[in-house]
């Protein structure tokens, strides 16, 4: 299996024991660009430009919280507070709440559809919904996809690799599922479902069976029995179940 420079997260991955190798990438990308947000890039202009539009979403503001540079958050958090105060300022001006109506609502602003917008709603909807970390994380994310059908396509080994895997979690077999057929043509698309639907099957049901061992273990009955591979079934069944990534 010849190693490229982009292929070689992806490589590293479905060589590590997990239940979704997918989840091990979004991890280390989420991790890799928290400790990028909080290093010295926070001091570049061009990054504060973006995080001052964008900020960040709840989980990645409490992650950061968590990290040991507490005055490069605040700083951010200061800027980007500023930016937002700004913007939301200058369109509560322009749309103040019509007394005509009897509740509050605000006047709006035809787009070239001819449908009204709301234009402070839709500012603190896109706020409330944007993060800087987010979008880095998805843009690489998307590329390690593309990564993953040109080794399956390219290097046989690579399909053996994935074979060997415990299967993915179900948000990110959909998203291979669903995604499959823009990068494969009809005789590989084939063989790829052929591999990837067992495997996914296969490894639900034997997470089901850890679980119901785990399960059974809190009977008395089964007390001096030996845990064999479920004493850690539970995280890894909701692993398996809703992924450690809240986005893909």
């Amino acid at each position: 299996m010849k190693e490229k420079i982009y292929t070689i997260p992806v490589l590293d991955a479905f060589q590590t024991e997990s239940e979704c190798p997918f989840c091990t990438l979004y991890n280390t990308l989420e991790q890799n660009s928290i400790n990028f947000t909080l290093g010295p890039s926070y001091m570049e202009n061009d990054v504060r430009i973006e995080t001052n539009k964008k900020g960040f979403c709840l989980p990645h503001y409490q992650m950061m919280s968590k990290e040991k540079n507490s005055l490069g958050l605040a700083l951010m958090l200061h800027t980007h507070m500023i930016h937002v105060h700004k913007n939301l300022n200058e369109l509560l001006k322009k749309q103040k709440p019509n007394k005509k109506s009897s509740f509050p609502s605000f006047f709006s602003k035809k787009g070239n559809t001819g449908v009204t917008e709301n234009l402070v709603e839709q500012y603190l909807h896109e706020i409330h919904n944007s993060c800087y970390i987010c979008e880095q994380i998805q843009n690489t994310f998307d590329r390690y996809v593309d990564t993953f059908f040109y080794l399956w396509k390219k290097d046989k080994s690579f399909i053996d690799l994935v074979k060997k895997c415990n299967g993915f979690c179900l948000q990110h077999f959909g998203v291979l599922y669903s995604t499959a057929p823009n990068f494969l043509n009809q005789i590989q698309l084939s063989d790829f479902y052929e591999c990837i639907i067992p495997l996914q099957l296969e490894n639900l049901k034997r997470i089901e069976e850890e679980l119901d061992w785990f399960i059974k273990k809190f009977d008395y009955r089964y007390e001096k029995e030996p845990w064999k591979n479920s004493k850690d079934a539970l995280p890894r069944g909701i692993l398996k179940m809703a992924g450690s990534s809240k986005k893909v």
